[in-house]
């Protein structure tokens, strides 16, 4: 009885100590950054997705108000949405009081579940492209990354908002209703800081094609540029100032116009692919990957139209 007491006992001891090694493994290490008065930010990796990152790949934020906690965008998965509500709450003892998503992306909308209790608020569009994709987004980055993902579902947004502004506390915060990198990006002008959140703008990372408009896009990013925000929180990278507006629309036009005159002298797609890039890009990571996947994502109806073939 004694013996089968200490087996017991040991295999109990073992599994716990498993579970908290599993745990270890799965720890995002978000450390939030202050950026702005009451404003902090959750920096991501400017990687691919991979079982390394967890996923952990677009920036996430957060404005404590004074009447509760603003998070704009919860990342990629349950576990990393949980962790950053308990970054948040090492920061403030303010209660999360709205979440909005800035598009449907896996990165910036996989972590709804861990604030189901709280408003989660997006454009019309986004909660649409969730609908749509929301499973296989998930399905696609459990393949990815593996158990970063456990228990993560996609979770909709409860309520659409539109262009205008709202404030919460000592923050008023203008919605802009945009397009171009998904058929509907938010961004978000904190009007008491000057602080812009948008996740159509890349920062030191190739400007990502899966959804994209490129004339959209371009349109959206003069609309930010009129905006002369004091900083801008991009949806990867470090924060910056609109010269990163201007250089991710230079690398939109020449993909548009290089993959459009490819197209009309007749490239085909596996010649596309290997198109010189021009150097004055060499500071965006995954330059040359990032640039493939947008003639994956992009020429099939490019070469369509120049051929005046119909949708």
């Amino acid at each position: 009885m004694r013996a089968r007491c200490v087996r017991t006992w040991l295999a109990a001891a073992l599994a716990l100590l498993s579970s908290l090694a599993i745990a270890d493994d799965f720890d995002y290490g978000l450390q939030p950054r202050q950026v702005a008065a009451d404003t902090w930010v959750v920096f991501g990796k400017p990687e691919n997705f991979s079982r390394s990152n967890g996923g952990d790949i677009a920036n996430t934020a957060f404005i404590v108000t004074g009447a509760g906690v603003v998070v704009i965008d919860t990342g990629p998965s349950k576990r990393y949405g949980q962790q950053l509500r308990a970054a948040i709450g090492r920061i403030t003892t303010e209660p999360v009081v709205a979440v909005y998503l800035t598009h449907h992306h896996p990165d910036h909308a996989l972590g709804n579940q861990s604030f189901k209790d709280v408003p989660i608020r997006a454009l019309a569009g986004t909660i649409d492209g969730l609908r749509e994709q929301g499973a296989d987004f998930n399905s696609n980055l459990y393949r990815m990354t593996g158990d970063w993902m456990r228990g993560t579902e996609p979770l909709l947004p409860q309520e659409a908002v539109t262009a205008g502004e709202v404030t919460i506390g000592r923050h008023t915060l203008q919605l802009l209703a945009l397009k171009g990198h998904t058929a509907a990006d938010l961004a978000i002008l904190d009007r008491s800081t000057g602080t812009l959140f948008s996740g159509i703008v890349f920062n030191g990372r190739t400007p990502a094609t899966p959804n994209a408009t490129i004339s959209d896009w371009l349109s959206s990013l003069q609309q930010l540029q009129a905006l002369q925000p004091a900083r801008i929180v991009p949806a990867v990278g470090p924060v910056g100032d609109t010269a990163m507006l201007a250089h991710d629309a230079d690398y939109l036009r020449w993909l548009d116009g290089s993959l459009r005159q490819a197209a009309a002298q007749g490239v085909d797609m596996a010649e596309a692919l290997r198109l010189p890039i021009p150097a004055r890009f060499d500071d965006f990571a995954l330059l040359r990957e990032e640039y493939q996947r947008s003639v994956a994502h992009l020429y099939p109806a490019i070469e369509r139209a120049s051929l005046g073939v119909a949708e």
